[in-house]
């Protein structure tokens, strides 16, 4: 996620919705002060703007890291809460860390994705290091692994908390608007980065789903289907 103090813009991180590309362009525009969440190290040279800063925050809703990680001394993962800021950090959450005053001035914004095809791009993302992986139909079965819980990054109990809801689908188009919205002209290229889990031969997502696995998105994801207006 990135909270840009110059521009007054949240833009908060969802997971396969070229995220890290779209941090990786904003990086180009932001400030000293602002707040730039770190992610995958290999992905981190495809910034041009700058790095990962002011992230870390003394706040007393940061979890503390486990004490059995601290003693066998593992190292503190970049996407998890105890960092402070993180990349997938929900609006509840950020909104507690920055407060009401920054939290309703600024302008936040987030994207989303067609959920069919967002899933299948989530399966080969889960299950490329497994040499023998599951099958799609078969990863579907366990909800706690195959579920991407994107709405809950940009929405709270009330529905959503953010300002724009763009498409992964016209990435560029809405970003170039968010862009102009808060008074940046200059033209943001976006580099494609954090490519994992390929398709093999480009198949359609359509290709991977049957009856029962295409009703399961549709019932896992509604709120996003109906709030965007998505269809198989």
């Amino acid at each position: 996620m990135i909270v840009s103090h110059e521009h007054k813009f949240i833009f908060l991180k969802t997971i396969k919705t070229a995220g890290t590309s779209t941090e990786a362009a904003l990086s180009q525009i932001c400030g000293p002060k602002d707040i730039i969440t770190p992610y995958r190290e290999e992905s981190e040279t495809d910034r041009k703007g700058r790095p990962p800063q002011n992230y870390r925050v003394d706040h007393p809703l940061r979890p503390k890291r486990p004490l059995w990680r601290r003693l066998l001394l593992r190292p503190e993962r970049y996407y998890h809460p105890s960092v402070g800021f993180y990349e997938h950090m929900p609006a509840s959450q950020a909104r507690a860390f920055l407060g009401e005053d920054i939290w309703r001035r600024y302008f936040k914004f987030a994207f989303d994705r067609n959920p069919w095809d967002r899933q299948i791009s989530w399966y080969f993302y889960k299950t490329k290091s497994k040499r023998f992986p599951p099958s799609f139909d078969r990863f579907m079965n366990r909800r706690a692994r195959a579920y991407v819980w994107n709405y809950e990054i940009y929405s709270e109990p009330s529905g959503p908390a953010v300002d724009f809801l763009g498409q992964y689908e016209r990435l560029e188009q809405d970003l170039k608007k968010i862009l102009r919205h808060v008074g940046i002209k200059e033209q943001i290229d976006i580099p494609r980065t954090n490519i994992t889990g390929t398709r093999p031969d480009r198949h359609d997502y359509r290709d991977f789903y049957t009856p029962r696995t295409r009703a399961l998105v549709a019932d896992w994801y509604a709120r996003e289907i109906v709030l965007l207006g998505y269809r198989f």
